[in-house]
């Protein structure tokens, strides 16, 4: 098989009602599956609401969305916050980061399973982690360990660091037709149903995604103090 790219721009809106449908962010990515079927993600993300946030990220996993490998770069504010890379294996996970307030550390932390995912905060990456979830089950809720995130912090305007999170609970709601400014997909549509372990409880989560192999991102929502849109404006594939 030839390696697969798909390319793409995703819009952030506010749904506050004072700023309801506002630009307030914006993510360039590509998605490539290469021929020996592991998945490179490379994601360019903006948030302007202050403080503002520019965030890329390269992840590379296996085809079910565990992590192999992968580099964050952070500026909060206009200001370099940090930057690390990252390695899993069977029994391990480590960073090497350099961070403004801690400066150049090394953090290797044991594990008794492979982690299942590395939560980094593109939006584009919440689609593929749908990944974990087992279709074959058929819709409702299922729970997953050994989850890590580069920052508990809900923009994931902190670290890069190892944060490693009790549980998280992934919902199914089945398929759909959805029209969105990229065009008309066919839609899985997930939702976060729980998330263990965070300093701060996460608002409802709503994520949309292509119903197929690629788990393409095509919109999602943030409900509570967030009230937050993602929509996949542009996107073009490549073999």
């Amino acid at each position: 098989m030839n390696n697969k790219t798909i390319r793409g721009y995703i819009r952030y809106t506010s749904k506050k009602p004072e700023r309801l449908n506002e630009e307030r962010g914006r993510e360039f990515f590509t998605i490539t599956t290469q021929s020996d079927g592991v998945i490179v993600m490379d994601a360019h993300c903006e948030i302007d609401d202050e403080p503002n946030v520019v965030r890329d990220v390269i992840l590379a996993m296996n085809n079910d969305a565990s992590p192999i490998d992968g580099s964050v770069r952070l500026t909060v504010g206009n200001k370099r916050e940090g930057s690390g890379w990252y390695r899993f294996g069977e029994n391990f996970a480590e960073l090497e980061v350099v961070n403004k307030d801690t400066g150049r550390t090394s953090e290797r932390i044991e594990i008794e399973e492979p982690v299942r995912w590395l939560q980094a905060h593109p939006i584009v990456g919440d689609g593929l982690l749908m990944k974990l979830y087992d279709l074959s089950k058929g819709t409702g809720v299922q729970y997953f360990k050994d989850l890590l995130l580069t920052s508990p912090d809900h923009r994931g305007a902190t670290g890069p660091m190892l944060f490693k999170l009790k549980s998280m609970g992934l919902e199914f709601h089945g398929e759909e037709e959805i029209r969105i400014a990229a065009g008309i997909f066919k839609a899985r549509h997930f939702s976060l149903a729980s998330a263990d372990g965070l300093e701060e409880e996460h608002p409802a989560y709503n994520v949309w995604v292509t119903a197929d192999d690629d788990y393409l991102l095509l919109k999602a929502g943030v409900a509570g103090y967030m009230q937050t849109h993602y929509e996949l404006e542009q996107v073009e594939y490549f073999e």
